[in-house]
């Protein structure tokens, strides 16, 4: 998002070649750490190198930190117009996400941030996800509130935390404060630990397709045993060039 008296970038994306898949991405964060994988960053690289000639195929492979995705592009009129992604199986065992505690998952259990006790569930998409269900979003707090959730103890990683309003079985609304971020207007692999989440808590239903609603757009999501997809969008907001010392 760029505006005359704001601006603010939630990440910077290199397309890199690769011996193993068709492109490379590497993603780094505000705060300039890196990140495994990024659900919105991949659908605008396919988006980029078809549209650019580079992998002139509507279906395309990409190398990240969380292994090689595979992306399905609809295309019109030379135009991608929608990028379908497989992110890969859901992560829920606690200590490959990684979180610290006494059990081996993390589902719909109690978590004390800053003095007061959540029930969230844990989450990885080749990156960590803590999920909580409540009211409406818009009225959290989420600057304040959101740093306690990433810099938890329990979180050796950090983590990225969504925070949920389920309207029905089929369309989740969400906010997610992210790890060396802050707050973002979408998240891919947020969007997807929280239609997981929302099954794994019997809010949906494996296997049908779930609309999460971010501040952003909207993204398709669906679970199942072998593998979570995420379609959505991909626009090109501006052009310009940087100047690299």
């Amino acid at each position: 998002h760029l505006g005359v008296e704001h601006t603010h970038l939630d990440g910077i994306v290199m397309i890199c070649t690769s011996a193993v898949a068709d492109a490379k991405m590497r993603m780094f964060n505000a705060d300039g750490s890196e990140g495994k994988m990024c659900g919105n960053a991949i659908r605008c690289v396919g988006k980029y190198l078809y549209e650019h000639g580079i992998v002139p195929k509507t279906v395309m492979t990409i190398e990240t930190l969380s292994g090689i995705k595979t992306l399905r592009l609809t295309v019109e009129n030379g135009k991608v117009r929608l990028v379908e992604v497989e992110m890969g199986r859901a992560i829920l065992t606690a200590r490959h996400i990684p979180v610290i505690c006494d059990t081996d998952t993390m589902i719909a259990a109690p978590l004390t941030v800053d003095g007061k006790t959540y029930t969230v569930t844990c989450v990885s998409m080749g990156n960590p996800h803590c999920v909580l269900f409540g009211d409406d979003p818009d009225l959290l707090d989420l600057p304040a509130i959101g740093p306690k959730f990433e810099c938890h103890p329990a979180f050796p990683e950090r983590i990225n935390t969504e925070f949920i309003e389920v309207i029905d079985p089929h369309h989740l609304k969400m906010r997610v404060w992210e790890r060396g971020s802050g707050e973002t207007f979408a998240c891919g692999t947020g969007a997807c630990a929280a239609a997981v989440a929302a099954v794994e808590n019997g809010y949906c239903k494996k296997g049908e397709t779930i609309t999460v609603h971010l501040r952003g757009g909207d993204l398709m999501i669906c679970y199942t045993d072998q593998n979570v997809t995420m379609t959505g969008p991909a626009e090109v907001a501006f052009t310009g060039q940087v100047e690299v010392e």
